[in-house]
């Protein structure tokens, strides 16, 4: 109730959080860092009320720190906004149905979603430990087209801050080349809470990625990569990963289906072949 009533009062200021300078931006991020911590299961109200205001004093000794601009700014709520409807989705456990299940307890699940469309849901278990999997998917994201065939590059346009970046990939032909080449341009956004990691993404504007000629640009969102250590293995992590997208241009809806659900299947089989091959990120595979 608290971060939808702050939701509604920063929708309905937007202006005058646009025209803040310095610390008030700052202080106004702050607020929305904590309220997003709630939403991922944060501390009591006192403990994070606490927080901000601890957050809030130290600010005025913080002024080495980079102001973020207007579309800085936008980009950060919009990977905040893709991650908290991603998550609500996951959340709902009604409606789902299982569109495969493989031999080792890989199992993809899919629904349709008001307004968003059919989603996939890919849910595994992967014998190593999160921290492993988070250097791989994050620290090394621009790695992926070295393990997944799937992609071809990605590559970072821009980092904001510490958990926000927008990304362009380029994602190789699917079907036998039915589904030609598409390109994604996408804000992305990184949380840890506790045991739990979050990586979300939607779909974005960045004026310096503009179309590329003899590709379709596609559309992710909202996604995310959940990933928590197995309960009572802390060696293993549970990997949940909510898949949606609008690969535009004209396709049968079979065709669509069976290569998103096939996407998710082979994803985290070559997860697995690149994590036992390059156990460590010393390792520079």
């Amino acid at each position: 109730m608290l971060l939808a009533t702050f939701k509604l009062c920063a929708g309905s200021s937007y202006r005058h959080v646009r025209s803040m300078k310095g610390l008030q931006q700052q202080a106004v991020l702050a607020i929305g860092q904590e309220l997003n911590r709630r939403a991922l299961g944060g501390p009591a109200p006192a403990a994070w009320i606490n927080q901000v205001r601890h957050r809030g004093s130290l600010l005025g000794s913080q002024l080495e720190d980079p102001l973020y601009s207007d579309q800085e700014l936008a980009y950060i709520q919009q990977g905040e906004e893709a991650m908290q409807r991603a998550l609500g989705i996951l959340k709902d456990q009604e409606g789902w149905k299982k569109e495969s299940r493989q031999a080792n307890g890989d199992e993809v699940l899919s629904k349709v979603i008001p307004d968003v469309g059919k989603v996939f849901r890919l849910e595994v278990v992967v014998h190593q430990p999160m921290e492993r999997l988070y250097e791989e998917l994050v620290e090394r994201m621009e790695a992926m087209g070295e393990w997944n065939p799937n992609v071809k590059e990605i590559k970072v346009l821009q980092k904001i801050g510490k958990d926000t970046v927008i990304t362009h990939e380029l994602a190789a032909e699917a079907a036998g080349n039915l589904v030609g080449p598409r390109d994604f341009v996408s804000v992305r956004c990184t949380k840890r809470r506790g045991s739990m990691c979050v990586l979300a993404g939607m779909a974005t504007l960045y004026e310096e990625m503009p179309q590329q000629k003899g590709v379709i640009r596609a559309e992710h969102g909202p996604t995310c990569m959940v990933l928590r250590p197995l309960a009572g293995s802390p060696s293993r992590t549970k990997l949940t990963w909510l898949l949606s997208i609008d690969l535009k241009g004209w396709l049968p809806k079979t065709i669509i289906n069976q290569v998103l659900s096939q996407t998710q299947v082979d994803f985290a089989n070559h997860l697995r072949k690149r994590l036992e091959s390059c156990p460590a990120l010393e390792a520079r595979c």
